[in-house]
């Protein structure tokens, strides 16, 4: 499973990143708002900054909902960095938007997905990566890891290339099981992988080795 952090904040990419188990990085307005990133030029220099950072995919959004207005912001991110992948929201508009960057070689990520159904329109698409957002579904009362296994077992059936990425990850144990799952990817907030170090077991491990050694070498 790979590991991309959600996050436009740059200490944060670099903290991940030094962790040596970055594989890439995915925003969204939203986050570039919560790092008060605003204009369009500072935010595509963002972009860049994020991926002078991350040697692996970075996963930027567009605004439009349209078809025009998606083609034009999506290619002009791609043309920033070839780590660049398009963000493109599970609407019709989207979906039309995803199939010409396909056949034009422009990696996207389709998001905002919370069905099986959408998830196989992405791929049908020619979408790099689909973005199921199971926290939000469990938040809405039904196992956002169900669905991961359901698109799972689909592009498995049928040999589809898409990556399914699991997104809106709030804990470890949401990490573990997607990895458990199958999904390719696991996008969350770097709170959620350094989770992943604590055990108790390893605490009281460690101290004993440590209380141990200093017994014999004072």
């Amino acid at each position: 499973m790979k590991f991309f952090i959600d996050t436009a904040n740059l200490k944060e990419i670099r903290e991940a990143a030094d962790l040596g188990i970055l594989d890439g990085v995915t925003t969204n307005p939203s986050l570039m708002a919560k790092e008060g990133i605003s204009g369009t030029e500072n935010i595509l220099n963002h972009y860049k900054t994020i991926c002078s950072i991350v040697d692996g995919p970075v996963s930027a959004e567009v605004i439009s909902t349209d078809f025009a207005g998606m083609v034009k912001e999506g290619e002009h991110l791609a043309a920033l960095h070839p780590n660049i992948v398009v963000k493109v929201p599970m609407i019709k508009e989207g979906i039309k938007a995803i199939k010409y960057f396909s056949d034009k070689g422009i990696k996207t990520n389709c998001t905002l997905v919370f069905s099986a159904g959408q998830a196989l329109l992405a791929a049908k698409a020619g979408a790099t990566m689909v973005s199921p957002f199971l926290g939000r579904i469990d938040d809405s009362g039904w196992d956002g890891v169900q669905l991961i296994e359901q698109i799972v077992h689909i592009y498995r059936t049928y040999n589809y290339k898409t990556e399914v990425l699991a997104a809106s990850i709030r804990s470890g144990l949401h990490i573990i099981r997607c990895a458990e799952a199958g999904a390719d990817i696991a996008t969350c907030p770097l709170s959620s992988i350094t989770a992943l170090f604590n055990h108790p077991l390893t605490d009281i491990g460690l101290e004993k080795f440590l209380a141990d050694y200093k017994k014999v070498n004072g």
